[in-house]
């Protein structure tokens, strides 16, 4: 048993981190409160080919193993958690397309999307269907050799680059169950009637916009069905959405780390009574608590995304490394507040900035209330065990 990222891993881990310190850490406080699209960082992340990692390498990608690919969102949440946003949904997308694609689709997309030159997210959320996706309404009904899409997305992430975007629809709105009726459309963003309405105003997760689409009659080319083979859509999502929560998961061990480091830090400089408060008893016990929980944090992600490179079905381990991982970070982020005192609460420190990103982690890909009946389904039912 080898706890140890190998060399290319280690290396790789060097890169990032570098790259975070210098490109995003310097700036990341301020582009936020200034509401910055952070354009200079894409360009250096698009360098790196980071919009590639889950493009195959015979697409132009770089068809990463899943502990890198968690290592890429654990070191950019290191520095600022919406610019792993930017990456998030794009790479999820690509991981859609490359692995439940036609070879046309893969061939059409998958080398621009590889780049940078073209970008993506996901349109899977709706006004009244989050968490139950089978609960959506936005329809496509096939006209000739086109789909006629009809609906409201929100909570899109990327959604004024993403181009194309894929939309999960009701191909068979009276189909039973629902997700028999559920397939993925590609929709090329400059199609009539598709229109990004408004961003939506956020406590964190700033960095990259969070929008509404409205798909009024969009017509889409039947070629753009994913696969192919309509009534495939939930599955092919709730597939990508197993390795989505390896990024949730390394984005939260990142910003756990980075509270960890501003109370230390700052718990060496901040002096009382004549001393540094690094040297208080109370302060060394969060410091301890903090530090054990970063690391355990880390190590249950890293197996996740190991168990998911030796090609196991990894729905459980993947749930229990974010719905862990996630709280975390918000445990994190609050004991680094109370380390800091009344300075945690300004906008002058990094701290505050940390907490309002770490809340969004124990809901995205699937609330943790939910992937507690997930994680304890598949161990009532023998699928899964603990030891």
């Amino acid at each position: 048993m080898d706890f140890r990222l190998n060399a290319q891993q280690e290396l790789f881990r060097t890169t990032m981190r570098e790259f975070v310190d210098a490109e995003i850490r310097p700036v990341a406080r301020d582009w936020e409160q200034e509401g910055r699209y952070p354009t200079e960082i894409v360009a250096g992340m698009a360098e790196l080919g980071l919009f590639g990692m889950t493009v195959p390498e015979e697409y132009g990608g770089l068809g990463l193993d899943l502990v890198s690919f968690a290592i890429v969102f654990e070191e950019i949440s290191r520095g600022w958690m919406g610019i792993a946003g930017i990456l998030g949904s794009h790479a999820l997308s690509c991981a859609m397309i490359a692995r439940h694609g036609t070879e046309l689709q893969k061939k059409t997309w998958l080398p621009l999307l590889a780049t940078g030159e073209r970008r993506t997210g996901v349109g899977l959320t709706e006004p009244d269907a989050g968490t139950d996706l089978q609960g959506i309404r936005t329809t496509a009904r096939l006209d000739g050799d086109h789909y006629v899409v009809s609906g409201r997305k929100t909570w899109i992430t990327n959604a004024r680059h993403a181009d194309p975007l894929p939309v999960l629809v009701k191909t068979d709105p009276t189909a039973t169950p629902a997700h028999r009726g559920m397939s993925i459309l590609l929709v090329d963003a400059g199609s009539p009637g598709y229109e990004v309405s408004r961003d939506l105003p956020k406590l964190g997760y700033k960095g990259t916009e969070s929008c509404e689409i409205v798909l009024d009659d969009v017509r889409v080319p039947r070629e753009n069905l994913l696969g192919g083979v309509a009534g495939r859509g939930l599955q092919q999502a709730l597939s990508a959405l197993e390795s989505g929560r390896v990024n949730i998961a390394a984005r939260s061990v990142g910003l756990a780390q980075r509270a960890y480091d501003e109370a230390l830090s700052y718990a060496k400089e901040r002096t009382a009574f004549g001393r540094p408060i690094a040297q208080f008893q109370a302060i060394q016990l969060q410091l301890a608590t903090m530090a054990t929980k970063v690391q355990a944090a880390r190590l249950l992600t890293y197996w996740a995304a190991a168990e998911g490179d030796a090609g196991n079905r990894v729905d459980t381990q993947t749930g229990m490394a974010k719905m862990f991982a996630s709280e975390v970070a918000l445990e994190c982020a609050i004991e680094s507040m109370k380390v800091h005192g009344g300075n945690g609460y300004s906008r002058e420190y990094e701290v505050e900035r940390l907490y309002r990103d770490a809340i969004l982690m124990s809901i995205g890909e699937g609330t943790n209330d939910v992937l507690r009946t997930v994680i304890a389904k598949s161990l009532v039912s023998g699928e899964a065990r603990v030891g």
